[in-house]
């Protein structure tokens, strides 16, 4: 390797604003460093590992489809020159403590993560590379186009030469163009560049980066209409174009204040093929709060009709506040799913299926790329929470089985077993075993499990107790095999759950 060459990373993690915060923090350029890929899980993180061959690797601990440790050791394995630097939360040290077994370098707590912190662990991992010798900080940088706009939308001031950008741009106005596209891609098709160009380019001067498109031309008329033309031939993207600009620096500005805005704007407005700020509707009134007391007490009183009624109209009001973050719009969703499902429960209806429903709902109402997809997916809940209500059949209709279950969860945060239960009822084992199942809709472990687990979850929502002292609480002796139920009645590791809920 050429001495001065920049030492190449690879950003892993599930979260998009952790990986956005590490590319911040630092001027990597500057120092030494080149970000040449960013995944969301160990699967993303390999392909890009072996297209782009970097020196350091800075991954997350707990992510889907492939975790942390299991990225370390592949990693290591295949390229074992590669520097591995973990993140972790305080709560996932011992898992941490496996990988270093493995050959990690460091680790970086979360929430200590900062920018002196990140450059040391970096710098520490680069000097374990024999061959590798980094550029002086102080070195002058000469960044190209690419790489002037991808830090000015980083965020970072950039210097540049008003004569060289004259020249790549000879127009006096700009403007950002973004491709939204529905399957999650981040990468301009070459068809879109070539169309553009074949068909706009006696008139614009174009600059691609990922997704964006920076723009400069003299009469926009033609581009805006052009745009619109071309977002109503296909339904596999939408457009986003931001206002005008003359003076090349306020690229990340633009960004950032226009062009990302109108990018969220269009989860509610995912049918318009071109979204700008003179097309948007006048913001009505903030929506209301939703009275979550009120619409209780309607449930409460079986006044089924009139509750859902009031949260059809509540959702139709969030769907219209399109300055509304799209994270707080679907935590209601969520949450609304959250609470029908207990209420449902504590007034004794079948809701095994509701529970067991409740987090695929959760997950994929997470993943919804529109709004209309949210509201399509709560109103399919609330029609299998209909059907419950409907339902002539009550599973606790059985005055043993209210007794049974109303024990279990007086109980549960003792070690119950059923012999215990099946002794105070003065039952046999073996036949309250097949009693409850036949009865309940779920076997004894099964109910008790998922009411300790409930109540976990409550806990660590607080964030009062550690995750040690929570599955005590609620009546498990073993550690591991509490956080091995709560991953499979929740799909989420105990941490997991409590750093999602608390991001809410």
């Amino acid at each position: 390797m050429t001495v001065g060459e920049r030492c190449r990373v690879v950003i892993v993690d599930d979260e998009i604003l952790i990986r956005q915060g590490i590319k911040h923090y630092l001027n990597w350029e500057h120092e030494g460093f080149e970000i040449v890929g960013e995944a969301s899980n160990g699967q993303e993180a390999l392909q890009i590992i072996e297209a782009t061959c970097p020196h350091i690797v800075i991954t997350d601990m707990v992510m889907p489809i492939m975790d942390g440790e299991e990225l370390t050791r592949i990693v290591k394995e295949r390229y074992p020159q590669i520097e591995i630097i973990i993140l972790s939360s305080f709560g996932e040290f011992d898992y941490v403590r496996s990988t270093f077994q493995s050959g990690v370098v460091d680790y970086i707590l979360k929430p200590k993560l900062e920018a002196k912190g990140l450059l040391k662990a970096l710098r520490s991992a680069a000097a374990r590379i024999p061959y590798l010798q980094l550029a002086e900080s102080n070195a002058a940088v000469t960044l190209s186009i690419e790489q002037m706009i991808q830090k000015l939308i980083s965020g970072y001031e950039v210097p540049y030469d008003k004569e060289k950008i004259s020249e790549t741009f000879p127009y006096r106005t700009f403007r950002l163009l973004g491709v939204v596209f529905r399957n999650g891609e981040t990468d301009l098709p070459t068809s879109i560049k070539e169309k553009m160009e074949a068909e706009l380019g006696e008139e614009y001067s174009f600059y691609y980066y990922k997704n964006i498109v920076l723009v400069n031309g003299d009469h926009f008329s033609i581009l805006n209409k052009y745009v619109e033309n071309l977002g109503e031939l296909t339904t596999d993207y939408g457009l986003v174009l931001s206002e005008p600009f003359t003076d090349f620096s306020l690229v990340g500005i633009t960004y950032k204040e226009s062009l990302m805005k109108l990018v969220n704007y269009r989860f509610y407005f995912s049918e318009q093929p071109l979204l700008m700020k003179e097309n948007l509707p006048i913001q009505k009134v903030e929506c209301e709060s939703f009275n979550l007391d009120w619409f209780t007490s309607e449930f409460k009183r079986k006044n089924f009709e009139s509750a859902f009624k009031y949260l059809d109209d509540h959702v139709t009001a969030l769907s219209n506040d399109y300055t509304l973050d799209v994270y707080e719009y679907k935590a209601f969703f969520g949450n609304i799913i959250f609470n029908i499902t207990v209420l449902l429960g504590n007034m004794d209806y079948q809701v095994k299926s509701l529970n067991q429903a409740k987090y695929t709902y959760f997950k994929t109402i997470d993943e919804a790329k529109t709004a209309k997809e949210a509201v399509h997916l709560l109103t399919q809940f609330i029609s299998e929470a209909k059907q419950c209500i409907n339902s002539s059949q009550n599973q606790y209709d059985n005055l043993n089985m209210n007794r049974l279950l109303e024990y279990i969860k007086d109980h549960y945060a003792e070690p119950l077993t059923l012999t215990d239960v099946a002794k105070h009822f003065h039952f046999n084992p073996s036949y309250l075993s097949s009693y409850f199942s036949t009865h309940n809709g779920e076997g004894f472990i099964e109910y008790l499990n998922r009411i300790r687990i409930e109540e976990a979850s409550k806990q660590l929502v607080e964030g009062k107790a550690t995750i040690s002292e929570i599955s005590g609480i609620v009546g498990y002796s073993d550690h591991s095999y509490f956080c091995k139920v709560f991953k499979k009645l929740t799909g989420l590791s105990p941490s997991q759950y409590r750093r999602k809920q608390n991001m809410r």
